[in-house]
């Protein structure tokens, strides 16, 4: 085309779009996506009422899951070398009743000799705590310090009935205390022994397109899951060694003990952390004094940093990670759903959420590339703009 030619047609005629028609289509747009993310609450809400139904099988079968990624790496261990599944579970899940066992008969005595003891320096320390409140800078008086006590204790007894209704809730239906965990041990053998078979039977049964996809976010899901659980397994167990240890030496009663909670609440990221170094502090102010108390709160700190920067990001990848708005939204959603128990799941949870939530990612991602030819009026408006884009010389 020469420039006597572009002069002569003149730039290309556009229609200016009616006002009323780009915000009918945006309207259309908004109540579309609307429609949709009322869907989704909708779905999310049945889904949480159907848990909380549902309780009382969930929990042992979530429990069950934990323990199996727990006892799965010495199974799969004496399977390779020729044991069969059925013998290799029931002595790995032999083996871990006796740990489990053992360490509740270690830390018993210890907790019922030292109870009388700490209950009269408890008693002593408060009355410490309350002269001193009374006393300057603060001069409190006692009808103010009373006041407080009192709430104190109203939101410890309120927190307790809701950790106590967390972690029974559902197990009063299914008779007894024991009958769960029974049931989560009997789970957590059939799991270790018939797991490698359910993604097979699970891809044959959902088919080749659906199977494929359900065995890679299962597979992701599980290898995300015993990761986290022997990471944070492993962690814990060196918080409450140096913890406990610095206990011992420094002679704070119930550091057994105290050791096992540190160990537990590192199952609960952040939260679990900053109570059990609470509940050290705490007795060793009671029991030995504020300068005792001052070097478990230094201790506690340090041993927290370590963890932080050194030990979890050296042991954990960063795949596993979540962040500690994530962690801490988890753990409080949690607590607050089911109590204890559902705030040592919800970390969990939310790591297999993460791996579905990047599963879809990577789905759309893929899709998101469009291969197809383009039609032929897209293709010419291509054509032109990029035409219109040249130096005036070289336009055909």
């Amino acid at each position: 085309m020469s420039e006597q030619d572009n002069a002569a047609t003149g730039p290309t005629p556009t229609r200016k779009r009616d006002r009323g028609e780009i915000i009918g289509q945006g309207g259309m747009w908004l109540a579309k996506w609307s429609l949709v993310l009322a869907a989704i609450a909708l779905g999310a809400w049945i889904f949480g009422w159907m848990i909380a139904r549902l309780w009382v099988i969930i929990l042992p079968i979530a429990l069950a899951i934990v323990l199996a990624t727990v006892m799965w790496p010495p199974t799969r261990g004496m399977i390779k070398r020729g044991m069969p599944a059925a013998a290799a579970a029931g002595i790995t899940l032999v083996l871990s009743i006796g740990v489990l066992a053992g360490v509740i008969a270690g830390i018993v005595p210890s907790v019922v000799s030292q109870a009388p003891e700490l209950a009269n320096k408890t008693t002593q320390g408060i009355n410490q705590v309350q002269d001193w409140l009374q006393g300057p800078p603060l001069n409190l008086q006692d009808d103010q310090i009373d006041n407080a006590v009192h709430s104190v204790i109203a939101k410890v007894q309120e927190s307790g009935t809701a950790i106590a209704s967390g972690v029974f809730s559902g197990v009063s239906t299914a008779s007894s205390l024991l009958v769960t965990l029974g049931l989560v041990l009997i789970l957590s053998f059939f799991f270790i022994k018939d797991g490698p078979r359910f993604i097979p039977w699970l891809h044959s049964v959902t088919g080749g397109k659906a199977g494929r996809h359900l065995e890679e976010v299962l597979i992701r899901m599980w290898d995300t899951l015993g990761g986290f659980i022997r990471t944070q397994a492993l962690v814990s167990l060196i918080d409450a060694v140096f913890i406990g240890a610095g206990l011992l030496i420094l002679g704070v009663p119930l550091a057994p003990v105290l050791a096992i909670l540190t160990f537990i609440g590192g199952f609960i990221p952040i939260v679990g952390a900053f109570v059990a170094g609470a509940l050290a502090v705490l007795v060793a102010l009671v029991a030995n004094g504020f300068t005792t108390a001052m070097i478990v709160l230094v201790l506690i700190l340090l041993v927290q940093q370590i963890e932080g920067n050194v030990l979890q990001p050296v042991l954990q990848s960063k795949s596993m990670k979540l962040h500690a708005v994530i962690v801490l939204l988890a753990v409080a959603a949690g607590s607050s759903l089911y109590g204890i128990v559902g705030a040592f799941l919800a970390v969990p949870v939310a790591a297999v959420t993460a791996v579905v939530i990047r599963y879809i990612g990577e789905q759309i991602d893929e899709r998101a590339i469009d291969n197809e030819p383009l039609p032929a009026s897209d293709t010419s408006d291509i054509v032109r703009d990029e035409t219109d884009a040249l130096p005036e010389g070289h336009k055909a």
